[in-house]
């Protein structure tokens, strides 16, 4: 997978991760974070490899997903932008209602 996709997937996981079930938090976590293979995630839980493969390509659409209707790293990165004479109330309020 590349770097770059990775960590937009991450990125999303820390907005969105009270929105996943406690089961695909498990997987993502453990693939992402504990750096498991889908094979030794599907002996933990005993469940086929498909099984993990198809939650995590579930998560990882439902990451995309809540980001194109929310769009909070979009409004994040933005605000992040900003300069220092650009960074008022009205403005930062502005984007957040984007």
């Amino acid at each position: 997978m590349e770097l770059e996709k990775r960590e937009k997937l991450i990125e999303l996981y820390d907005l969105y991760n009270n929105l996943l079930t406690l089961k695909q938090k498990k997987y993502f976590e453990d693939y992402y974070f504990s750096d498991l293979s889908i094979s030794e995630i599907a002996i933990n839980y005993d469940i086929s490899r498909n099984g993990v493969y198809d939650q995590l390509k579930r998560v990882e659409n439902s990451l995309y997903e809540y980001e194109n209707k929310l769009k909070l790293s979009y409004k994040i990165s933005k605000i992040e932008s900003l300069d220092e004479k650009e960074i008022k109330k009205d403005v930062v309020l502005s984007i957040i209602k984007e």
